[in-house]
């Protein structure tokens, strides 16, 4: 009898061992994913923080296009007030688009082609947007990770327990799959 109840007692601290592993695990892959996270946001913010100067560089040349420099803001103010990943997410998408139509009119003013000041934005606009790119890649790469070992049995069933759920990737866009095209 003190045989099955050594082996019973045996097996119920590999469980909780096993449990307790488990979940320090999901809770260390769950940080990294929102660290990642933190990484595009901060890219994101970047990008954002350009903008006014970027507009208002492009309003003193550019005077017949302001719905296209109006888009921009709004789409800025969009990513900026957005809460939840999916929000800025889809903020990202529309600002995304707004920025290739605005740099894309752009090319109708040589005056404004030739502004250094407009030049040295397009360039960190440029690149700000390969820093994205390599965030977002980043942080899809950690979610994939993530994700399989929530989705992972024996682990799944503890990741539902404590309430992991899987992450969400950084999609872009049908329309917004490439960087804005910066030219000289």
């Amino acid at each position: 009898m003190k045989k099955a109840w050594l082996i019973a007692l045996v097996i119920i601290l590999a469980l909780a061992g096993w449990s307790v592993s488990a979940y320090n695990g999901l809770v260390s892959m769950n940080e990294q994913v929102k660290s990642s996270w933190a990484q595009v946001d901060t890219q994101l913010q970047r990008r954002a923080d350009l903008i006014p100067n970027l507009v208002n560089t492009v309003k003193g040349y550019a005077v017949h296009e302001q719905d296209a420099v109006q888009a921009v803001s709004d789409a800025r103010a969009k990513l900026l007030g957005a809460s939840s990943a999916e929000d800025k997410m889809a903020a990202n998408d529309q600002l995304s688009s707004a920025l290739g139509r605005l740099l894309m009119i752009s090319e109708n003013y040589p005056n404004l082609k030739a502004n250094q000041n407009f030049q040295s934005l397009q360039d960190e606009l440029a690149g700000t947007e390969n820093r994205i790119a390599v965030s977002r890649r980043d942080y899809n790469q950690v979610v994939q990770t993530y994700n399989a070992k929530i989705r992972s049995f024996p682990t799944n069933v503890f990741a539902g327990v404590f309430g992991f759920h899987d992450a969400v990737y950084f999609q872009a866009d049908s329309g917004t799959k490439e960087a804005p095209k910066v030219q000289f």
